[in-house]
Parts: structure tokens; sequence; C-alpha cells
């Protein structure tokens, strides 16, 4: 016996071809799949809401939602912080509760608790578990087959990176064939392979199949129970979830899309989304805008090239008004480790007159404090540049091309180092 428990080992990453020994994610990844990683209370909402057995449990968001909570599914309880993060427990995120005041005083501590970056604005109020068994389980989008894929181990609890470190062979992956039934008889075997306790096999089978309908019918990319116990009265029972959405998939699931993480929202990507704008936000310190996509990703690529790091990836639109560009530079300039913004605007659709007049108006309503570098070529776009030189806006540097205006957003952004990474 393993005693009472209600959290396990979490871990935060990106979906891709597999969940462990993966490389830093590229900006080209980032921009491929935009995805929606859901916390462990909505992922337990959604195997509840098919039928996969989960622990009895409530959420809350205040100290008293806690402790009504609490008292409904009674004590012993655990109170886990809400945060796409590993390693609550070490940061004090997970406490059991033995009654209301304990329930109380753990939830008052964590609520506001920042974990690894994160702050805690969500709680689980979770029925304790006596566990006899702690098992992996998990199906993920293998985009270099184009398969799902099932993964499943007896040495559940811990990071999967270390299960495949220490023995390769206690995690048994299967991939699971699109124009096949994955039934009893492939789980099973899988069940059979992982060395599962042969009383629960057929239990963990089951679940293994519920998984796999659960990624189809939610579009989920990756889903992850960790640990997938065996209780005390030898029940299966999922004490964690970890899932992520295909965020391109949301207008199936309109309850999805109303969910929100927000100890992980980013201010400018929530400010973006407001103005119906095309942000992701990067990192680095150079501002980029551009018309679309295909375009501003070759900008981020020239703006690399001469050595810089983008701070965001930036799509205007096509056919972008003047009102348009005022929010785009609104949203960029938000973001305090902008030092330098870069339009690079090839006008067909869009007018680079229109782009001119937004970043005037921008000017006019923005307190814009960085240096504003500009590439304007297509239609209209000798009347967009005397339109910009007759405004005479501070800080503004007109370039006739890419190279040359990523080279000089580059120059501007780092004062002292020169383009292409030199010092």
């Amino acid at each position: 016996m393993q005693g009472i428990r209600g959290g396990g080992a979490r871990r935060h990453y990106r979906s891709g071809p597999s969940p462990f020994r993966q490389r830093a994610p590229t900006t080209s990844d980032r921009l491929a799949v935009r995805i929606v990683d859901l916390l462990e209370y909505q992922g337990k909402q959604l195997f509840a809401k098919h039928g996969l057995p989960v622990p009895e449990g409530r959420h809350a968001a205040t100290v008293d939602e806690a402790v009504a909570a609490a008292e409904e599914v009674g004590f012993p309880c655990v109170v886990k912080a809400q945060v796409a993060t590993g390693k609550r427990g070490k940061a004090g995120g997970i406490k059991i509760a033995k009654d209301a005041d304990e329930a109380r005083q753990h939830a008052g501590a964590i609520l506001g608790m920042d974990i690894r970056g994160f702050t805690v604005h969500d709680l689980w109020i979770e029925a304790a578990s006596e566990i006899a068994s702690e098992y992996y389980a998990s199906v993920i989008l293998d985009r270099s087959e184009k398969k799902l894929l099932a993964m499943l181990s007896a040495m559940g609890g811990m990071d999967v990176e270390e299960v495949a470190e220490k023995d390769p062979s206690a995690l048994v992956k299967r991939h699971i064939e699109p124009d096949e039934e994955f039934g009893p008889e492939h789980a099973g075997q899988i069940a059979a392979d992982a060395k599962i306790d042969d009383d629960v096999q057929d239990q963990v089978a089951k679940l293994l199949m519920e998984l796999k309908e659960v990624a189809l019918a939610e579009d989920a990319t990756l889903i992850e129970v960790n640990p997938l116990i065996v209780t005390e009265d030898r029940r299966v029972v999922a004490l964690d979830s970890k899932m992520t959405i295909d965020n391109n998939a949301l207008f199936r699931h309109e309850d999805l899309s109303e969910l929100r993480d927000r100890s992980a929202e980013d201010p400018q990507e929530q400010m973006a989304k407001e103005k119906g704008l095309t942000y992701v936000k990067l990192g680095g310190n150079v501002g980029i805008l551009g018309n679309g996509a295909g375009l501003c990703m070759s900008t981020l690529d020239v703006v690399a090239q001469a050595g810089g790091e983008p701070a965001n990836f930036l799509d205007a639109g096509g056919g972008s008004k003047a009102e348009a560009i005022v929010d785009a530079l609104e949203v960029i300039t938000s973001d305090p480790n902008v030092t330098a913004v870069l339009f690079n605007i090839f006008g067909g659709i869009t007018r680079c007159d229109e782009v001119a007049k937004g970043i005037i108006e921008a000017s006019k309503q923005i307190d814009i404090k960085v240096p504003l570098v500009v590439r304007l070529d297509g239609t209209n776009s000798e009347e967009g540049l005397q339109l910009l030189a007759e405004a005479g806006i501070p800080n503004l540097t007109v370039e006739e091309t890419m190279l040359g205006a990523a080279e000089k957003v580059v120059e501007l952004a780092n004062p002292g180092r020169e383009a292409g990474g030199g010092a």
C-alpha cells in the first residue's frame, strides 16, 4: 500500500512526435500548430464526460469555494493547484486536508502562489485515493507517422523520460492504425506487454481504448494519465490528467473554446485575440508586423539571419486598414521586451498608403517609445512613403529592401551590436 495521495507526476510540454527527448521548439514549430493545454481539472471533466473513471472532485477559484468543495467530496481530500507545469507537489501546490480548517488553510496558501512562473488562480478539490499501484498511460499524435501512438508502463508516478532512460522496455509503445479497430485484443496485448497486474489488465486495456476515443472525439493531440492508479479495492482510476487540444479544431468544440488557463495566459496574445489579430509571442526583442503568413515567416527568418531575435509573429492580414495597423502596433509595443519594430508590407490587397495612415494614427494615439523601421513595397507604396515623410514621425526609418530593413531593426533593437550577431 502506498498510502493516501491525490496527485501525480505532472509535466508541461508541447505535443509532437514523442513526449520525451524533444529538441527545443523552433519558431516554425510554434507557428505550425496552435494548441490549447488543458488544466488537470478540465481534462478530468472531459474524462468523466466520456465515462473514464476519475476521483470525485470540484473546481474552486476562491478559498470559500474550496472549503465548500472539500465538504462536498469529504475528508480527507486533496487541495491541488491548477497550473500547466510540473513539480506542483514539491512547490507546495498539492496538500492533503483532514478537515475544513486545513482545507481553508491550504487553499489560502496555494491560491496566488507562483509555481515555476505560473500564478495559481484555480484549485481542484479531490477525494483522496488509497493507492496500491501506479501506472503510466498516454495517447498522443505522432506527427511523423500521422497516427495516434498509445503508450503504457507499469512504472507510473514519475516523468516518462525517467522511465525511458532507466528501462526502455518498461515503456510499451504501439501505433493505432487508423483503418483498424483498436479493440480489446490490441489494447489487452499492450497491457500484457507492459506487465500490468493480471487482475486489472482488462480495466487498463479498456481505459486505453477510451483514451483513444477521447482523443478522436475532442481533437486531442496529447492525453497523458500519470499516474493511472490501482486502488486498494482494485479499481483503475485516472488520478491525473494532461491534455492538449488542437486549437485549429476548436470550431468543432464550443465548450472547449471557452476554457481558460489564466495561469498561462499571455497578455499580448490575449489583447491580440480580442482585437482579432493573428499574433504569436516568441520571446525576442524585435517586434514584427507583416501582411500575410508567408511574408511574416520570411521576415522572421531574415531578422534571425541579421542576428536578431523576433519578439512576435503578427499577421495583419490581407486588406488591412489603418485601424488594424493601430491595433497591431498597440499589441506589439505593449510587450516590454520589444526594443524596435519592423513593418514589412508588400502591397496587394493591402494598400501601402492605408498602412502608412495606420502608423501615423498610431503615433498620435500611442506613446511609442521604440524605433520603427518601415519597408513598403507594392500597391500605393509611393503614396505611403510620401505620407510617412510628411508626417515626420520621430524614430521612424524607411528601408527599401527586406534585408536592409532587417539589418536596421536589429541594429536599433541592440544598440552597440552589429547586425549579423557580431559584438
